[in-house]
């Protein structure tokens, strides 16, 4: 069993005094397979425009994006948080340039105790990390760490009237949960026009509705070198770099390095 305590290590304090990493966590109001397609082909957009990327499965089903690149076996975070082995054995690189952690696996946490230690080994993970994005759930409940309920918190939406209902039941009960606060919206499978009017309509029912403000992160059009590049195993932008989701990709992941306006704000 690992040595790993948090509490006493001399080299987690100094890890916890430095900058705050970026973290985003990624919400869907569409079928789980296109948000693992986005999250794999998002992460290799920013790892190809040079950013050290790690995403983290945070998904309690089986359809988080560990599952999808088939890096879901082994050890979690949450055996980290149990002091069954160490950081270095659950990240996992994978082919499309950018590491890839699960939080749980899909157990369950035991009490207040191991929430704690499970977040201390997150913090950590995200502290040797450029920029981190969380593939996320979220059922009106807390999330597996509280770093998630304080960071970026992004929504994907389609152009369907079932998704962008969806989408704005998310919001509703997000904002009833973490309290007034912004949230991005990113919207896939669709043109921009169509993204457009998806977005507009969205952030005027929230604001008037919810006092809410949402941000516009993007979008993606619907591309079958989408799917034929999940079917190569590689992201479009790799295996396809002139479809037009690459393009949108790139624009996306240009748009998420940022500092600035690709970063949500109150």
């Amino acid at each position: 069993m690992a040595n790993f305590d948090f509490d006493q290590a001399e080299g987690l304090r100094r890890m916890l005094a430095g900058a705050q990493p970026r973290i985003v966590t990624f919400l869907s109001a569409t079928p789980q397979d296109d948000k693992g397609a986005m999250l794999v082909n998002l992460g290799a957009s920013l790892a190809r425009a040079g950013n050290d990327v790690l995403i983290v499965d945070a998904c309690d089903s089986s359809h988080g994006v560990a599952s999808r690149l088939g890096v879901d076996i082994g050890h979690s975070l949450l055996n980290v948080a149990r002091q069954e082995c160490g950081l270095n054995q659950v990240v996992r690189p994978v082919p499309q340039g950018f590491a890839v952690a699960s939080m749980t696996r899909g157990m369950t946490r035991t009490g207040p105790d191991e929430t704690r230690r499970l977040a201390k080994a997150f913090d950590v993970l995200a502290k040797q990390t450029g920029m981190v994005l969380v593939d996320g759930e979220f059922d009106g409940e807390a999330f597996p760490v509280p770093i998630m309920a304080s960071s970026e918190i992004v929504v994907q939406v389609s152009n369907s009237a079932t998704s962008i209902k969806a989408a704005y039941s998310m919001i509703k009960r997000l904002n009833q949960e973490l309290g007034r606060r912004p949230f991005g919206i990113l919207v896939t499978g669709a043109s921009e026009d169509e993204a457009k009017v998806v977005y507009d309509n969205m952030a005027q029912a929230a604001s008037r509705y919810l006092a809410v403000n949402l941000v516009s992160m993007g979008s993606v059009p619907a591309d079958e070198y989408l799917q034929r590049a999940a079917r190569l195993g590689r992201a479009v932008v790799d295996a396809f770099p002139l479809a037009g989701a690459s393009v949108a990709f790139r624009q996306l992941a240009g748009r998420f390095a940022l500092g600035g306006s690709g970063r949500l704000s109150a």
